[in-house]
């Protein structure tokens, strides 16, 4: 008599869960043991050192999203502050403090919108998404989620002009695919999906739109954020497109 309620209720929690707002990759790996978890941001500074020094000799670079857990920290001479990390469960080192924030540490999503407001193109979208995926209590989620949105939308039109150009309309014709089918596979899409970001097709102009997931958490859990009106605005026209 269990086993239906259980499978219904296994079912329902699927389905729920299949309609939030998706989370990429970054969220999901899981982070070393031995210290509080911390997100890479900054490849530029993420040069893992055997010692806590600029000169230190190299082990590894780790990449954008990479989780480590912070053991402890030193400033050195010239006031640069180092932690010292976990990457893995054999390997440690010292890392340069700006390279990286976490959730647990006051000011670091701060921190970290400052530096997404200075990034461009792809590097907004990818440091927009790590901290959506990281920083889900932070007030200024609300303000990322307008600026990733809306980036999102601005790189639609690049990605059109793209795919138009690479895509041959004669061997579209011949593969006997839907038309709109080409489009939305195309290559050039692959590296935003992998950040959360799905596009929509609109046939009769030939142009993607961003689907607008980030604009209706915004509606939805922030409606009185000074970033929900233009949200609102923009599902209103991206409801007039998908009608097209």
């Amino acid at each position: 008599m269990k086993r239906p309620f259980l499978l219904r209720f296994v079912s329902f929690f699927l389905i729920c869960c299949s309609g939030c707002f998706s989370t990429s990759v970054l969220a999901i790996r899981r982070a070393p043991a031995g210290g509080r978890v911390a997100i890479v941001v900054d490849e530029r500074l993420s040069a893992l050192r055997l010692v806590p020094d600029l000169s230190g000799r190299l082990l590894r670079r780790i990449g954008r999203g990479g989780l480590v857990a912070v053991r402890g920290e030193k400033r050195v001479r010239d006031g640069v502050v180092f932690y010292r990390v976990n990457v893995t469960s054999r390997t440690s080192g010292w890392v340069q403090r700006e390279a990286i924030v976490s959730p647990w540490r006051s000011g670091d999503d701060a921190k970290f919108l400052n530096l997404i407001r200075g990034s461009e193109d792809f590097d907004l979208i990818a440091r927009a998404r790590i901290f959506l995926d990281h920083f889900r209590l932070s007030a200024l989620r609300p303000e990322v989620l307008s600026i990733y949105a809306t980036a999102a939308e601005g790189v639609a039109g690049l990605l059109s002009r793209d795919a138009s150009r690479r895509l041959n309309a004669k061997e579209m014709n011949g593969g006997g695919a839907p038309l709109h089918s080409y489009y939305l596979n195309f290559n050039g899409l692959d590296r935003y999906n992998r950040h959360g970001i799905t596009f929509i097709f609109d046939g009769a102009t030939k142009r993607f739109h961003y689907d607008g997931a980030a604009w209706r958490e915004l509606v939805h859990r922030y409606p009185r954020s000074p970033q929900a009106a233009e949200a609102r605005k923009r599902l209103e026209a991206l409801s007039e497109a998908r009608l097209r």
